[in-house]
């Protein structure tokens, strides 16, 4: 068990770490989103090949795990685009309101009634983004991606929920890594230049950046998270990933000293959010736990 715990917070702790690359790559956000899916699909490769997971999805979720890729695209997207248009503390703040938007689409796509709770946890991680974007208005379009992207990102774990209960998690993500790269690859003569942007090819040092993201921060993340979820529970897994923003904006101020950049009202807004996203899974699983008993 001390392992899968082990496993569980390397994991996290290196997905903490794809806003620290993002920043530290000097490309632009298409350029990082692009490479990083062809990169971290071929990385999943010998984990497929390892594990005999191979087996393909049949066709009517096959087009949907396809369509799900390009939201994965546009979420990667946005979420790089933040950060260049604000910085990792605040990109990572505004992005930690995922699991509450996910609360609020999941009712709404399967028609089901939205908890009272969660509408009133929703309002806290309005307020305090609010706080942030009132004390940090030089960065207002790096809030709004980050927003954008949060809202993309519950979409498609919401979406990933369904298919991964019928097919394997990992032939999943590689289909949705390589269908987002050719969605992408086919629309960068539009996407460039909506984005004011040129195609970049990497420096010797954006190649070692940009494996580590692909690679460290995306494959061998993935793995470590499936290897640690065969031992913790899922509301575990899911709770912890709460500390990915935590663990972002302390290796933002370590690495980038992003301190001097965030003024107190940051702080009163992001510990606002964080903690809404903390009480909403400790809410979920309470609300678990009691069906798991009146069942029993």
């Amino acid at each position: 068990m001390r392992k899968a715990y082990l496993q569980m917070h390397i994991s996290i702790l290196l997905w903490g770490f794809t806003g620290i690359f993002g920043k530290a790559i000097e490309m632009n956000a298409v350029m990082i989103v692009w490479y990083r899916m062809i990169i971290s699909a071929v990385a999943l490769i010998p984990f497929m090949v390892k594990h005999k997971q191979f087996i393909l999805p049949d066709k009517k979720r096959f087009a949907s795990i396809i369509i799900t890729g390009f939201v994965v695209c546009l979420h990667w997207l946005t979420f790089y685009a933040s950060i260049k248009a604000s910085n990792v503390s605040i990109a990572l703040s505004c992005f930690a309101s995922v699991s509450l938007f996910s609360a609020l689409l999941e009712p709404l796509l399967y028609h089901k009634k939205i908890n009272k709770q969660n509408i009133i946890l929703a309002l806290f991680v309005l307020v305090g983004i609010y706080i942030i974007f009132a004390f940090q208005q030089l960065y207002a379009m790096g809030i709004v991606l980050a927003l954008i992207s949060a809202l993309l990102g519950a979409l498609f774990t919401i979406l990933n929920k369904i298919f991964v209960s019928n097919d394997e998690p990992a032939p999943v993500t590689f289909i949705e890594l390589l269908s987002g790269f050719v969605f992408l690859s086919i629309l960068l003569p539009l996407i460039l230049p909506a984005f004011n942007v040129s195609f970049q090819i990497p420096s010797t040092i954006d190649w070692v950046w940009l494996l580590l993201l692909s690679v460290v921060c995306t494959s061998v993340a993935f793995t470590l998270s499936l290897e640690a979820l065969k031992k913790v529970s899922a509301f575990t897994m899911n709770l912890s990933v709460n500390l990915e923003p935590l663990y972002s904006i302390v290796l933002a101020i370590i690495l980038f000293k992003e301190n001097e950049l965030l003024n107190n009202g940051f702080y009163i807004g992001a510990v606002i959010v964080i903690s809404s996203v903390f009480i909403h899974s400790l809410l979920q699983y309470r609300v678990r736990d009691k069906s798991i008993s009146e069942q029993g």
